[in-house]
């Protein structure tokens, strides 16, 4: 990414040009480097573990150095990864509902499941048991012991397996330390709430506002590293802890948070919400028989007309997620003699976040009320029975709506706690091979707690009550089903008591873990002394043979709150997940350099490498998969290099994507044949909506959010990418210091492992006119809708068509001397997205998401454009001072013509985003470095998402996509020893 000191130029340079043993070098050891050339020998680098003394890589790498990271002032890695342009925002500290409590990396936006992530070469276990969380979790990267993050994008399954369709991301850590290191860092937002818009629209509906000027989200990280030589020199011992702790946000302290936002009839901006209020809602829906329908809401103990009143659901919402992190471990290694090395790695971390949303509720749960429930008013009997002919011994249809505002917002505590063990060993045979045999075993614990959620049992039982001698009664506790009913009296403004909120109120319970276990061994060999060598050159083929031994298991088991959907909350049952799989692999790699020294050619190289998969899966018949690699090094001269390569890369599916039961869930969407409908009638008469409910307003859920059934398959198929990478580097000698890239890359996904998402098959159905997608869909056979209780789309795991992506990433730098004034050094990274396409079914149009978001299709924002240049100047007085100007390209909200099927524009246009951050670090003494900043240093509002999906959505705008909080300062300090 940015690279401000000589150690780190010489990682990128490494990787842009060839010098890439310099790029395998620690810090502490770089410097010796210098003084002795022959201790850079035959390393690796990331996407091949062929040993060479010079090894030009075939593949794009993008290079994030340690003094990046402490640059940005950032604590979070994940914070750091996202803003590259190749990297999408997945689960971050800014999801609240949906959160995994995990931190996952997502390349080129092709989910975190399909981005292999490493840590010295070697997997991290899958992040968490629960729904999303299959990505690894980067909370176990401490960012104080990374030397340095190599990023390569595209297909490198043949080196490293399955998973990495869209790429690696490798965490090189510091395991050559001595001495001691003790660093502190120090950061909080502070934002002026001036969005005018935003504040007319809270004020309209009578919203509170925050004060004009806050200051929040602190967050602070310890860490300290020791490290120390063995007296004999032949080996190093590395120990690190870290304490981090990060406090929370809150939506109602930001203007453009305060409250939920839609767009209305005429375009202007208005504060939503849930009809799920806290003055209760009671309505039937429009379903009256004697067409006399009512929706009221509660105004001291009479029902009045709810006149579309709705819920805040916002404020209480956290923005940042507070978070407390502890990780220990420690590296190793000790050369027995010149023919082995022993080496080991361990690790551990426990953390533990806390995703606060809007209190629970009877989310319309009940269907009856009977007319002799004794917390009514005679008002209230009159409206819902007397006046419809009812008498107290009948019951009425009502979908009772009403906010548990005085239990307090729910509360997901998520804890995960890992542990990550390497032992291997490693040498020379003799001066031509080499070779590496290591057991990788990781672990993590996972334990949820739900507080503040709701029983829809004891709501129901709760709202069911007869008078007993005058005392309002369960008529649980007059029929002996359940003795420890209490009412709850909805009916009247105060009238909920503690003693109800003890009845209704159920904690949930989850707890987990996934397992990983990986055993790989491997020899590396020269065969330039054995002449395998093509005329003309003086290098011989490179080599790599090796097995691999892997397992995944994974084991989900929630309480029976959980598994029954007892939640009210929870949109449906959270089913337990249990199952493993294995797999065998046999692989090679093969480096042969064709041409040297040649007109037009001053090296040409050839690389192949080749995989074969045998994966053993409990309840299905064991599946083969075949993943190779063929790549081209052209070295035109010292100032033109070319390189391109093709790959085959492949994942199977995940244990979740094979063993998750089906179960009814949320997705964000807005039903097309409700209020204003786009489809035609005919269209919405081909999903289930009946004539006299096309166009009704009671197919629109409020809240934004419909059912869904997800789950997994075991007949899903392994899904298969290839990936094409042709790149060009530039090094002018006319112009000293200028180097540029440009690599054009293609993935394309078969038979590619995921759900159609809900809304896609809704419109298979509406405007395709394909059956089988029309039998998915199970609307309520009287209202028509999707959102009332298990009215739902079914939309479980499948192998769909296609999802391919394109583009071209840039990498420039130039650096420039001020003799006296000492260096400044540029560095610009972008992505110009071409293409980002999903076909689900064959036939069936595309979805082209680049230049677009929105609730169901694409999702965040994925601009056609990102970019971040970075200017840094190196004082001779031990100063150095950068700025970053980060840009986020403008997107259009996705929407389909109900006629054409074609691509068009939506209303809301997210516009382009421009950041600002300066920082600069100061050698104050001799042992001391001090680090100060600010990020967005202009306090840049992100732009508003009208309506924003859950998950990738929070607040009015996607949190890991922009800068969602305002102005980051920041300041840190090192100590050395």
């Amino acid at each position: 990414m940015y690279n401000n000191t000589k150690i780190a130029k010489a990682v990128r340079l490494a990787v842009m040009f060839g010098a890439s043993a310099t790029a395998a070098m620690s810090s502490t050891s770089f410097a010796a480097s210098e003084e002795s050339a022959e201790q850079i020998e035959k390393i690796e680098v990331t996407g091949s573990r062929i040993k060479r003394a010079n090894i030009h890589s075939t593949s794009p790498i993008t290079t994030i150095s340690a003094e990046d990271i402490k640059v940005s002032g950032i604590t979070r890695i994940e914070d750091v990864l996202n803003e590259m342009p190749a990297i999408f925002a997945d689960q971050t500290s800014g999801t609240a509902n949906g959160a995994t409590g995990t931190a996952t990396v997502n390349l080129r936006n092709l989910g975190a499941v399909r981005t292999l992530t490493l840590m010295n070469g070697r997997r991290l276990p899958s992040g968490s048991p629960a729904a999303g969380g299959s990505g690894a979790d980067i909370n176990q990267i401490p960012a104080a012991l990374v030397e340095r993050v190599e990023v390569l994008t595209g297909g490198a399954s043949a080196t490293y397996g399955s998973d990495a369709i869209a790429g690696v991301v490798n965490f090189i850590m510091k395991k050559d330390f001595e001495g001691v290191q003790f660093e502190y860092q120090n950061s909080f937002y502070q934002h002026n709430n001036d969005h005018t818009d935003m504040q007319r629209a809270v004020n309209d509906v009578g919203f509170a506002l925050p004060s004009s000027n806050v200051t929040d989200g602190d967050a602070n990280d310890f860490s300290l590293i020791i490290g120390s030589n063995t007296a004999d020199g032949k080996g190093n011992v590395t120990l690190y802890a870290t304490y981090r702790d990060i406090k929370a946000v809150t939506q109602d302290n930001r203007d453009y948070s305060a409250c939920a936002i839609d767009i209305d009839s005429s375009g202007q901006r208005v504060c939503g919400g849930s009809s799920t209020i806290a003055e209760g809602r009671f309505t039937d829906f429009g379903g009256a028989n004697d067409g006399n329908s009512f929706d009221y809401m509660v105004q001291g103990d009479q029902f009045v007309d709810r006149a579309g009143t709705l819920y805040n659901y916002g404020p209480l919402n956290y923005f940042q997620r507070p978070d407390k992190r502890k990780t220990f471990g420690g590296f190793a290694h000790y050369e027995i003699n010149e023919f082995a090395e022993v080496y080991a790695e361990a690790s551990y971390m426990d953390d533990r976040s806390v995703a606060q949303i809007a209190p629970s509720g009877a989310f319309f749960v009940t269907d009856s009320l009977n007319c002799d429930n004794p917390l009514m008013s005679d008002q209230q009997f009159d409206a819902i029975c007397g006046s419809h002919g009812l008498t107290a011994s009948d019951s009425q249809t009502v979908y009772v709506g009403r906010r548990n505002v005085e239990g307090g917002p729910r509360q997901d505590d998520l804890r995960h706690t890992s542990s990550r063990f390497v032992l291997g060993v490693r040498g020379y045979i003799n001066d031509d091979w080499s070779y590496d045999a290591s057991a990788n075993f990781g672990s993590v614990a996972y334990l949820e707690t739900y507080r503040n959620e709701m029983s829809i049992t004891n709501i129901k039982r709760a709202l069911n009550v007869k008078d007993v001698d005058g005392v309002a009664t369960c008529q649980s506790v007059i029929d002996g089903s359940d003795p420890n009913c209490v009412p709850w009296n909805v009916f009247e403004e105060g009238g909920v008591t503690q003693d109800s909120l003890d009845y209704l109120i159920k904690k949930l319970y989850s707890r987990g873990d996934t397992k990983s276990t990986q055993l790989t061994g491997f020899v590396s060999g020269d065969l330039t002394e054995s002449g395998f060598v093509v005329p003309g050159t003086s290098t011989g083929a490179g080599v790599v043979f090796g097995y691999e031994y892997r397992k995944e298991s994974l084991n989900l088991e929630p309480d029976d709150g959980f598994t029954s959907g007892d939640g009210a909350g929870q949109g449906g049952p959270t089913s337990g997940v249990k199952g493993e799989y294995s797999v065998t692999d046999l692989f090679t790699e093969f480096n042969l350099p064709l041409i040297e020294d040649a007109a037009f050619a001053q090296e040409l190289g050839l690389e192949l490498a080749y995989r074969y998969s045998d994966y053993s899966v409990e309840g299905t018949t064991d599946k083969s998969t075949d993943t190779y690699k063929v790549a081209l090094n052209w070295a035109v001269n010292d100032d033109v290099r070319l390189r391109a390569s093709y790959q085959r890369a492949v994942r199977t599916g995940n244990v979740r994507e094979l063993f998750a039961a089906n179960t009814i869930g949320l997705f964000n969407w807005t039903d097309p044949c409700g209020t204003d409908p786009t489809l035609t009638q005919e269209q919405c008469a081909r999903t289930g909506v009946s004539a006299e409910n096309y166009g009704s307003a009671n197919l629109i859920s409020p809240a934004g959010q419909y059912n869904s059934v997800s789950g997994g398959n075991l007949d899903i198929r392994p899904e298969k990418s290839d990936t094409i990478s042709l790149g060009l580097i530039l090094s002018p000698s006319f112009l000293d210091g200028l180097d540029i890239t440009f690599d054009y890359f293609n993935i394309q996904i078969e038979d590619a492992i995921q759900a159609k998402g809900a809304a896609i098959v809704h419109n298979e159905c509406a405007v395709d006119n394909l059956q089988s997608s029309c039998d998915l869909i199970n609307r309520n056979p009287n209202s028509s809708a999707l959102w009332v209780g298990q009215d739902s789309i079914i939309d479980t795991n499948s192998n769909i068509g296609f999802i391919e992506t394109s583009g071209i990433d840039i990498d420039a730098s130039y650096e420039l001397s001020l003799n006296d004034m000492g260096d400044i050094r540029f560095n610009l990274v972008g992505t110009y997205l071409m293409q980002l396409d999903t076909q689900n079914t064959p036939g069936i149009a595309i979805d082209s998401c680049e230049g677009y978001w929105d609730r169901s299709v694409c999702g965040s924002s994925s601009p056609k454009w990102r970019s971040n240049l970075r200017a840094a100047w190196i004082t001779p007085w031990d100063a150095t001072v950068t700025a970053t100007w980060r840009y986020f390209g403008e997107v259009n909200e996705f929407t389909r013509n109900s006629t054409t099927n074609a691509i068009e524009n939506g209303p809301t246009t997210l516009g382009a985003q421009s950041y600002l951050d300066l920082a600069a670090s100061f050698n104050t003494f001799e042992h001391v470095t001090v680090r100060v900043g600010v990020n967005n240093i202009l306090d840049r509002s992100p732009p508003i998402v009208p309506n924003a999906p859950s998950g990738s959505g929070n607040g009015n705008t996607f949190p890991g996509a922009y800068d969602a909080l305002g102005r980051l300062i920041h300041a840190g300090v090192t100590i050395s020893f």
